[in-house]
Protein backbone atom coordinates (compact mmCIF):
# COMPACT_ATOMS: atom_id res chain seq x y z
CA UNK A 1 0.00 0.00 0.00
CA UNK A 2 1.43 3.22 -0.76
CA UNK A 3 1.29 6.63 0.82
CA UNK A 4 0.10 8.46 -2.34
CA UNK A 5 -3.16 6.57 -1.70
CA UNK A 6 -6.26 6.87 -2.70
CA UNK A 7 -5.20 7.74 -6.93
CA UNK A 8 -7.63 5.38 -7.73
CA UNK A 9 -10.34 5.81 -5.77
CA UNK A 10 -13.34 8.35 -6.56
CA UNK A 11 -15.70 9.01 -3.92
CA UNK A 12 -16.82 12.13 -2.50
CA UNK A 13 -15.12 12.89 1.19
CA UNK A 14 -17.75 15.57 1.73
CA UNK A 15 -20.53 13.32 1.21
CA UNK A 16 -22.97 13.84 4.90
CA UNK A 17 -20.89 17.20 5.60
CA UNK A 18 -22.95 19.23 8.29
CA UNK A 19 -25.96 16.20 8.48
CA UNK A 20 -27.39 14.41 11.15
CA UNK A 21 -30.45 11.68 11.01
CA UNK A 22 -33.12 14.38 10.51
CA UNK A 23 -31.79 14.82 7.40
CA UNK A 24 -32.84 10.87 6.71
CA UNK A 25 -36.49 11.33 7.90
CA UNK A 26 -37.79 7.65 7.46
CA UNK A 27 -36.18 4.28 7.53
CA UNK A 28 -36.75 3.84 3.92
CA UNK A 29 -34.62 7.08 2.86
CA UNK A 30 -32.12 5.78 5.68
CA UNK A 31 -32.08 1.93 4.19
CA UNK A 32 -31.31 3.85 0.61
CA UNK A 33 -28.22 5.89 2.04
CA UNK A 34 -27.15 2.84 3.13
CA UNK A 35 -27.29 0.69 0.49
CA UNK A 36 -25.73 3.56 -1.88
CA UNK A 37 -23.03 4.04 0.60
CA UNK A 38 -22.75 0.27 0.70
CA UNK A 39 -22.01 -0.11 -2.80
CA UNK A 40 -20.02 2.63 -3.46
CA UNK A 41 -17.61 1.23 -1.26
CA UNK A 42 -17.87 -2.15 -2.70
CA UNK A 43 -17.19 -0.39 -5.99
CA UNK A 44 -14.45 1.80 -5.20
CA UNK A 45 -11.73 -0.19 -3.56
CA UNK A 46 -9.60 -2.99 -4.50
CA UNK A 47 -9.52 -4.63 -0.95
CA UNK A 48 -12.41 -3.26 1.20
CA UNK A 49 -13.16 -5.15 4.92
CA UNK A 50 -15.98 -4.92 7.21
CA UNK A 51 -15.21 -4.10 10.94
CA UNK A 52 -17.05 -6.70 12.77
CA UNK A 53 -17.41 -6.30 16.68
CA UNK A 54 -20.73 -8.30 17.09
CA UNK A 55 -22.45 -5.00 18.11
CA UNK A 56 -25.80 -4.37 16.31
CA UNK A 57 -24.09 -1.30 14.51
CA UNK A 58 -21.83 -3.27 12.53
CA UNK A 59 -24.01 -6.60 12.48
CA UNK A 60 -26.76 -4.08 10.43
CA UNK A 61 -23.69 -2.61 8.72
CA UNK A 62 -22.63 -6.28 7.49
CA UNK A 63 -26.65 -7.00 6.52
CA UNK A 64 -26.24 -4.57 3.91
CA UNK A 65 -23.46 -5.61 2.71
CA UNK A 66 -24.72 -9.10 2.06
CA UNK A 67 -27.52 -7.66 0.63
CA UNK A 68 -25.85 -5.59 -1.86
CA UNK A 69 -22.89 -7.75 -2.67
CA UNK A 70 -25.85 -10.55 -3.67
CA UNK A 71 -28.13 -8.22 -5.67
CA UNK A 72 -25.31 -6.74 -7.23
CA UNK A 73 -22.77 -9.60 -7.66
CA UNK A 74 -20.18 -8.11 -5.71
CA UNK A 75 -17.81 -10.51 -3.62
CA UNK A 76 -17.99 -10.30 0.02
CA UNK A 77 -15.34 -8.42 2.07
CA UNK A 78 -13.36 -10.16 4.40
CA UNK A 79 -14.52 -9.35 8.17
CA UNK A 80 -12.56 -8.37 10.54
CA UNK A 81 -12.68 -8.71 14.25
CA UNK A 82 -10.56 -7.13 16.92
CA UNK A 83 -9.77 -9.87 19.59
CA UNK A 84 -8.74 -7.32 22.28
CA UNK A 85 -8.59 -9.94 24.97
CA UNK A 86 -11.79 -8.91 27.14
CA UNK A 87 -14.65 -10.12 25.31
CA UNK A 88 -17.43 -11.48 26.70
CA UNK A 89 -17.36 -14.76 25.35
CA UNK A 90 -20.98 -15.02 23.64
CA UNK A 91 -20.01 -12.13 21.59
CA UNK A 92 -17.23 -14.27 20.01
CA UNK A 93 -19.57 -17.23 20.09
CA UNK A 94 -22.10 -14.79 17.92
CA UNK A 95 -19.65 -13.72 15.59
CA UNK A 96 -18.07 -17.30 14.23
CA UNK A 97 -21.63 -18.50 14.27
CA UNK A 98 -22.88 -15.79 11.56
CA UNK A 99 -19.75 -15.52 9.87
CA UNK A 100 -20.23 -19.01 8.76
CA UNK A 101 -24.38 -18.64 8.45
CA UNK A 102 -23.77 -15.92 6.19
CA UNK A 103 -20.27 -17.42 4.45
CA UNK A 104 -18.39 -14.14 5.41
CA UNK A 105 -14.08 -14.65 5.51
CA UNK A 106 -13.50 -13.88 9.49
CA UNK A 107 -10.33 -12.77 10.58
CA UNK A 108 -9.10 -11.79 14.01
CA UNK A 109 -6.93 -8.66 14.38
CA UNK A 110 -5.08 -8.92 17.79
CA UNK A 111 -1.71 -7.10 19.19
CA UNK A 112 -0.02 -10.29 19.42
CA UNK A 113 2.66 -8.63 21.41
CA UNK A 114 0.61 -7.56 24.30
CA UNK A 115 -1.20 -11.04 23.79
CA UNK A 116 2.12 -12.51 24.73
CA UNK A 117 3.07 -10.73 27.59
CA UNK A 118 -0.47 -11.37 29.48
CA UNK A 119 -0.37 -15.20 28.29
CA UNK A 120 3.16 -15.64 29.76
CA UNK A 121 2.42 -13.79 32.58
CA UNK A 122 -0.71 -14.94 33.42
CA UNK A 123 -2.25 -11.30 34.03
CA UNK A 124 -5.65 -10.69 34.63
CA UNK A 125 -7.69 -7.17 33.42
CA UNK A 126 -5.88 -4.62 35.31
CA UNK A 127 -2.70 -5.91 36.12
CA UNK A 128 0.09 -3.75 34.65
CA UNK A 129 2.34 -4.13 31.86
CA UNK A 130 5.98 -3.19 31.58
CA UNK A 131 6.52 -0.60 28.87
CA UNK A 132 9.99 -2.24 28.63
CA UNK A 133 8.90 -4.90 27.85
CA UNK A 134 7.19 -4.58 25.02
CA UNK A 135 8.36 -4.76 21.16
CA UNK A 136 9.65 -1.67 19.64
CA UNK A 137 6.52 -0.94 17.36
CA UNK A 138 4.10 -0.59 20.74
CA UNK A 139 6.69 1.14 22.91
CA UNK A 140 6.62 3.35 19.66
CA UNK A 141 2.97 4.17 19.92
CA UNK A 142 3.10 4.51 23.44
CA UNK A 143 6.13 7.17 24.24
CA UNK A 144 5.87 8.99 20.67
CA UNK A 145 2.71 8.79 19.52
CA UNK A 146 0.41 8.61 22.74
CA UNK A 147 3.56 10.71 24.63
CA UNK A 148 2.89 8.08 27.85
CA UNK A 149 5.24 8.71 30.83
CA UNK A 150 4.96 6.07 32.97
CA UNK A 151 6.86 2.75 33.07
CA UNK A 152 3.65 0.69 33.28
CA UNK A 153 0.07 0.79 31.92
CA UNK A 154 -3.11 -0.95 33.21
CA UNK A 155 -4.25 -4.12 31.31
CA UNK A 156 -7.66 -2.56 30.68
CA UNK A 157 -9.26 -1.80 27.11
CA UNK A 158 -11.55 1.30 28.12
CA UNK A 159 -8.19 3.17 28.93
CA UNK A 160 -5.82 5.65 26.72
CA UNK A 161 -2.95 3.15 26.43
CA UNK A 162 -5.13 -0.29 26.24
CA UNK A 163 -7.28 0.96 23.76
CA UNK A 164 -4.77 2.32 21.60
CA UNK A 165 -2.37 -0.88 21.61
CA UNK A 166 -5.07 -3.35 22.20
CA UNK A 167 -7.78 -2.08 19.58
CA UNK A 168 -6.20 0.30 17.06
CA UNK A 169 -2.43 -0.92 16.53
CA UNK A 170 -4.25 -4.41 16.32
CA UNK A 171 -6.09 -2.64 13.67
CA UNK A 172 -3.71 -1.12 12.01
CA UNK A 173 -1.06 -4.33 11.72
CA UNK A 174 -4.46 -6.18 10.24
CA UNK A 175 -4.82 -3.42 7.47
CA UNK A 176 -1.51 -3.94 7.06
CA UNK A 177 -1.17 -7.96 6.56
CA UNK A 178 -4.02 -7.71 4.29
CA UNK A 179 -3.39 -4.92 2.30
CA UNK A 180 -7.34 -3.24 3.07
CA UNK A 181 -7.64 -0.06 1.72
CA UNK A 182 -10.88 0.97 2.50
CA UNK A 183 -12.57 -0.33 6.05
CA UNK A 184 -16.75 -0.71 6.19
CA UNK A 185 -17.50 0.50 9.53
CA UNK A 186 -20.66 0.92 11.66
CA UNK A 187 -20.75 4.84 13.16
CA UNK A 188 -23.50 6.33 13.77
CA UNK A 189 -23.40 9.98 14.03
CA UNK A 190 -25.72 9.94 17.15
CA UNK A 191 -23.65 7.25 19.01
CA UNK A 192 -20.61 9.60 20.15
CA UNK A 193 -20.07 13.30 19.96
CA UNK A 194 -16.68 12.65 18.47
CA UNK A 195 -18.54 10.87 15.51
CA UNK A 196 -20.88 13.84 14.87
CA UNK A 197 -18.89 15.27 12.03
CA UNK A 198 -18.36 12.03 10.21
CA UNK A 199 -18.99 11.86 6.36
CA UNK A 200 -19.69 8.80 4.84
CA UNK A 201 -16.33 8.46 3.04
CA UNK A 202 -13.77 9.73 5.74
CA UNK A 203 -10.34 9.39 4.60
CA UNK A 204 -7.42 8.09 6.85
CA UNK A 205 -4.17 8.68 5.24
CA UNK A 206 -1.62 10.00 7.49
CA UNK A 207 1.43 7.03 7.20
CA UNK A 208 2.79 7.61 10.25
CA UNK A 209 -0.64 7.09 12.17
CA UNK A 210 -1.87 3.86 10.02
CA UNK A 211 -1.92 2.51 7.06
CA UNK A 212 -3.49 4.70 4.30
CA UNK A 213 -7.42 3.60 4.02
CA UNK A 214 -10.54 5.27 3.99
CA UNK A 215 -13.76 4.90 6.17
CA UNK A 216 -16.48 3.70 4.42
CA UNK A 217 -19.93 4.22 6.97
CA UNK A 218 -22.91 3.36 5.76
CA UNK A 219 -25.25 3.81 8.72
CA UNK A 220 -24.26 7.35 9.77
CA UNK A 221 -27.57 8.55 9.82
CA UNK A 222 -29.29 5.94 11.94
CA UNK A 223 -30.22 7.07 14.90
CA UNK A 224 -30.09 3.93 17.72
CA UNK A 225 -34.10 3.20 17.72
CA UNK A 226 -33.86 3.02 13.91
CA UNK A 227 -31.04 0.06 14.23
CA UNK A 228 -33.84 -1.40 16.15
CA UNK A 229 -36.59 -0.88 14.00
CA UNK A 230 -34.33 -2.05 10.69
CA UNK A 231 -33.46 -5.34 12.61
CA UNK A 232 -37.15 -6.34 13.57
CA UNK A 233 -38.30 -5.42 10.54
CA UNK A 234 -36.08 -6.15 7.95
CA UNK A 235 -32.68 -8.13 8.71
CA UNK A 236 -34.45 -10.86 11.09
CA UNK A 237 -37.68 -11.82 8.68
CA UNK A 238 -35.02 -11.98 5.72
CA UNK A 239 -32.37 -13.71 7.82
CA UNK A 240 -34.87 -15.90 10.17
CA UNK A 241 -37.61 -17.77 7.84
CA UNK A 242 -40.27 -18.66 10.87
CA UNK A 243 -40.45 -15.05 11.69
CA UNK A 244 -43.42 -12.95 10.58
CA UNK A 245 -42.56 -11.20 6.94
CA UNK A 246 -44.38 -8.18 8.28
CA UNK A 247 -41.67 -8.00 11.58
CA UNK A 248 -42.69 -8.39 14.74
CA UNK A 249 -40.90 -6.82 18.14
CA UNK A 250 -40.38 -9.09 21.21
CA UNK A 251 -41.88 -7.33 24.00
CA UNK A 252 -39.07 -9.80 26.77
CA UNK A 253 -36.22 -11.45 26.23
CA UNK A 254 -38.07 -15.04 25.76
CA UNK A 255 -40.99 -13.21 24.01
CA UNK A 256 -40.47 -14.76 20.31
CA UNK A 257 -42.70 -16.33 17.34
CA UNK A 258 -43.49 -19.83 17.90
CA UNK A 259 -40.48 -22.19 16.55
CA UNK A 260 -37.86 -19.29 16.90
CA UNK A 261 -35.03 -18.91 19.34
CA UNK A 262 -32.39 -16.22 20.22
CA UNK A 263 -30.21 -18.54 18.64
CA UNK A 264 -32.02 -18.10 15.11
CA UNK A 265 -32.06 -14.39 15.20
CA UNK A 266 -28.57 -12.53 14.50
CA UNK A 267 -28.69 -10.32 17.21
CA UNK A 268 -26.31 -10.39 20.07
CA UNK A 269 -27.92 -11.80 23.21
CA UNK A 270 -26.31 -9.53 25.31
CA UNK A 271 -29.05 -7.27 23.61
CA UNK A 272 -31.64 -9.66 24.93
CA UNK A 273 -30.08 -9.70 28.32
CA UNK A 274 -30.13 -5.91 28.72
CA UNK A 275 -26.75 -4.59 27.43
CA UNK A 276 -27.02 -1.34 25.57
CA UNK A 277 -24.01 -0.68 24.21
CA UNK A 278 -21.13 -3.68 24.14
CA UNK A 279 -17.71 -3.40 25.10
CA UNK A 280 -15.33 -5.47 27.10
CA UNK A 281 -16.57 -8.03 30.01
CA UNK A 282 -14.97 -6.23 32.26
CA UNK A 283 -15.50 -2.59 31.80
CA UNK A 284 -19.47 -2.90 30.13
CA UNK A 285 -22.61 -3.02 32.32
CA UNK A 286 -25.85 -2.91 32.06
CA UNK A 287 -28.64 -0.70 33.65
CA UNK A 288 -31.90 -2.81 33.20
CA UNK A 289 -32.86 -6.42 32.76
CA UNK A 290 -35.08 -5.03 29.55
CA UNK A 291 -33.78 -6.04 25.66
CA UNK A 292 -32.26 -2.94 24.79
CA UNK A 293 -34.81 -1.92 22.15
CA UNK A 294 -37.36 -1.44 25.27
CA UNK A 295 -35.36 0.53 26.79
CA UNK A 296 -35.73 4.45 26.90
CA UNK A 297 -33.81 5.18 24.07
CA UNK A 298 -34.77 9.20 24.25
CA UNK A 299 -34.01 10.25 27.29
CA UNK A 300 -30.88 7.96 28.49
CA UNK A 301 -27.38 7.81 27.21
CA UNK A 302 -26.48 4.77 24.82
CA UNK A 303 -22.90 4.23 25.71
CA UNK A 304 -23.71 4.60 29.66
CA UNK A 305 -22.76 1.55 30.59
CA UNK A 306 -19.69 1.68 29.17
CA UNK A 307 -16.52 2.84 30.71
CA UNK A 308 -16.32 6.74 30.82
CA UNK A 309 -12.67 7.13 30.96
CA UNK A 310 -12.40 5.53 27.16
CA UNK A 311 -15.46 7.84 25.91
CA UNK A 312 -13.77 11.07 27.46
CA UNK A 313 -10.83 10.64 25.29
CA UNK A 314 -12.92 9.28 22.54
CA UNK A 315 -12.25 12.21 20.36
CA UNK A 316 -7.93 12.26 20.48
CA UNK A 317 -8.11 7.82 20.25
CA UNK A 318 -10.51 8.67 17.20
CA UNK A 319 -7.77 11.01 15.51
CA UNK A 320 -4.93 7.90 16.23
CA UNK A 321 -7.21 5.94 13.90
CA UNK A 322 -10.05 4.33 16.72
CA UNK A 323 -13.18 3.85 14.88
Amino acid sequence: MTDDFPASVDVDYADGEGEDPADYPSLQHKIEKAIEVTRRGLEEYDNPAVMWTGGKDSTLTLYFINQVAEKFGYEKPTAVFIDHFQHFDDITDFVERWADEWDIELVYARNEDVGAYVEEHGLEPGDDIPVAELNEQNQHHIRDILEFEEDTFPFLLDTYVGNHLLKTVALNNALEAHDIDGVISGVRWDEQEARADETFFSPRHDPDLFPPHDRIQPILQFAEADVWDAFWNYVVPDTVEAFPDEGYVPQADDDLPEGVTQEDIPISPKYFAGFRSLGSEVSTEKTTEEPAWLQNLEDTTERAGRAQDKEDLMERLRDLGYM
